[in-house]
């Protein structure tokens, strides 16, 4: 006898598939931006690059997930945050190249297809885009029972972006003497969070630590993370920048000389920095290391850039946010980055 709904019966929903793509098209169609062709739903997502007045164009592109702090959205059922995670993680690695998102793919790994829980996913994720001027253009969805559990899933994705080769940042003009400036971070973004469900293992998400200031500590620890592509492009265009670097996982130690030669150290004033509640509260609460801090997490600044001197003033009328110095480019004798 022929079975029938075979696929069903080994735990996949089909019909399910379909209710996601229907659900999901009002927020792919926020995304839409000048050079995306073409309808959700096709084998491959279209850009046409031939609308862009771009003279030397060079493609970025970046790929990461959420890592660990999915599960936290798990297990609080909230759902509707990580999406910009997963974009901004692309995203702001792309702006530190100088270059300007054009499109963003998803891929979301499932055990059981619940629509309605991945639409609040994908929403995110078109909201990461509309925040990135990047337009949402293709994506999967698949359902995998028996590799994951049945409320479990992961995400991940990628971006392109384009650059005039002219204003490409690749660290080549980081010189002695830069001035260091920071970009406030959201929150703790989408890195260590294998240390931040240790420390906070024990708690239940609803708790408001007196270091908080008011709020529970779910809606902290699921803070999505900062977008700075609309806030940095135009200091890009304009020739301002020198070198960016997106503090993400290694915290300053090891993000921060990425955009500089070997040949130079970063010289940080702590307390420039503006330290978030979140990160006093994880250094007390974990009984971390102090030094430790700034070798796993961004400590409050998300995206630091080096700039000349003189176009520190200029910066700072563009920017519509504080802007913090943080320090120098000195010429290396130990370490790449010192914090006093």
């Amino acid at each position: 006898m022929i079975e029938k709904n075979a696929y069903a019966k080994a735990g996949v929903d089909v019909e399910a598939g379909y209710e996601v793509v229907e659900r999901i098209k009002k927020h792919v169609a926020r995304t839409e931006r000048l050079g995306v062709m073409g309808a959700l739903g096709g084998f491959g997502g279209i850009f046409d690059l031939s609308q862009l007045d771009v003279k030397e164009p060079v493609l970025v592109s970046g790929t990461d997930g959420v890592g660990t702090k999915l599960m936290l959205a798990i297990q609080y059922d909230k759902h509707d945050t990580v999406g910009q995670d997963c974009v901004a993680m692309c995203v702001n690695d792309i702006i530190a190249a100088g270059a300007e998102p054009l499109y963003f793919l998803d891929y979301i790994a499932t055990g059981k297809n619940n629509p309605a829980k991945l639409e609040q996913v994908v929403a995110g994720v078109a909201e990461g885009c509309v925040q990135a001027g990047a337009g949402l253009i293709g994506g999967e969805t698949a359902e995998m029972p028996g590799m994951y559990g049945e409320g479990d899933y992961d995400l991940a994705g990628f971006a392109v972006g384009i650059a005039e080769k002219s204003q490409i940042i690749d660290g080549s003009k980081v010189a002695q003497g830069d001035i260091l400036l920071g970009l406030a971070s959201s929150g703790i973004h989408s890195n260590g969070y294998s240390l931040v469900r240790r420390v906070f293992a024990d708690y239940s998400g609803h708790e408001i630590l007196p270091e908080l200031e008011g709020k529970p500590l779910k809606d902290v620890l699921l803070e999505p993370t900062r977008i700075y592509v609309k806030t940095v492009l135009p200091l890009v265009k304009e020739g301002l920048v020198n070198g960016i670097a997106h503090i993400t996982g290694g915290g300053f130690i090891e993000n921060v000389p990425r955009m500089f030669g070997h040949d130079l150290a970063a010289e940080i004033e702590e307390d420039r920095i503006p330290v978030l509640p979140i990160f006093k509260a994880l250094e007390k609460y974990g009984n971390i290391n102090h030094e430790e801090m700034f070798e796993i997490f961004n400590m409050g600044i998300g995206l630091m850039l080096a700039v000349k001197p003189e176009n520190v003033d200029r910066i700072k009328e563009l920017v519509d946010e504080p802007v913090y110095e943080l320090g120098r480019i000195v010429e290396k004798t130990d370490a790449s980055v010192v914090i006093r």
